[in-house]
This record gives C-alpha cells, structure tokens and sequence, in this order.
C-alpha cells in the first residue's frame, strides 16, 4: 500500500529543498561581490601604479630640460647695455648648467658656477670677453661677446 508522505514530511523536504538552493545562492552572490572587490581594488592599484609611472615620467622630463641630460650648458651670458660710452660701467651676466670650473678673459674677478653671476665691468675700450665652462668629465664650453 502506498504511503502519501504526511504533511510535516513534505513541508521538511520543500525547506531542506529550499534552504540548499538558497545557501548555493547566498554562495554565488557572495563570490560574485568578492570577485567584483577585487576586481575594482586590483584595478585601482593598476591606475595608482600607471599615475606613479607618468609622474616619474614628467619628473624626469623636466629635470633634463633644467639640467640637460649632463652636457654643459651656457644659459645666459651678455651685458646689459648695447653699447656703454667711456667709464660707464654695466653688469656681465652668465649662467652655466652642469660646470664644476667657470673662467672669464680677460679675468675680472673670481668666477663661479651658477645658474646666474653678474660681475660689473668698466671696460676702457672695445673689449671681448670670453666665458669657458668645464665639468670634471673634461668637457668645455666658450662663448664670446664684445662689449663696445
């Protein structure tokens, strides 16, 4: 004879059949949230690391247009007037990039790397003036103005 299962039976089988499909479903939007986490938090490390790059980038960029890739550089070297009449005095000014040793003939006063130096001059004629920059690698550099 067949049994019909009794109620209390089906309804333990219908919640034991629920309570399995709802645990795999707890499980599956579990991981998916996880998984999404994850995902975003591996892709925000990737752009931080990108954005470090691209900063290092612009960084180093920069550094080798003030400073150049090591070669020396005459930056700036001229007199602030044309022409001067006799006993007029006016400011020579250079600036060097990567010199160790600055020299100026004819020589008028101690000479030193830097970005910007200005020396006042008196000059009693028509005179050139001769700026050489040297690093310790041997390298130099001269440049020429005539001061009338």
């Amino acid at each position: 004879m067949d049994s019909a299962p009794e109620p209390d039976q089906q309804r333990s089988s219908v919640l034991s059949t629920l309570t399995r499909f709802g645990s795999v479903g707890i499980v599956i939007a579990a991981s998916y949230v996880g998984y999404t986490f994850y995902s975003r938090h591996a892709a925000d490390e990737q752009a931080a690391r990108d954005l470090a790059a691209r900063q290092d980038a612009a960084r180093q960029h920069q550094a080798e247009l003030i400073f150049g890739s090591g070669e020396i550089k005459i930056t700036n070297f001229g007199v602030d007037k044309g022409t001067l009449t006799r006993g007029e005095s006016a400011d020579l000014c250079y600036g060097v990039v990567n010199a160790t040793k600055v020299t100026l003939e004819p020589p008028i006063e101690a000479t030193k790397p830097s970005s910007l130096h200005c020396l006042t001059i008196t000059p009693r004629a028509t005179t050139k003036y001769t700026l050489t920059a040297s690093n310790e690698r041997g390298q130099s550099l001269s440049v020429t103005v005539h001061v009338r």
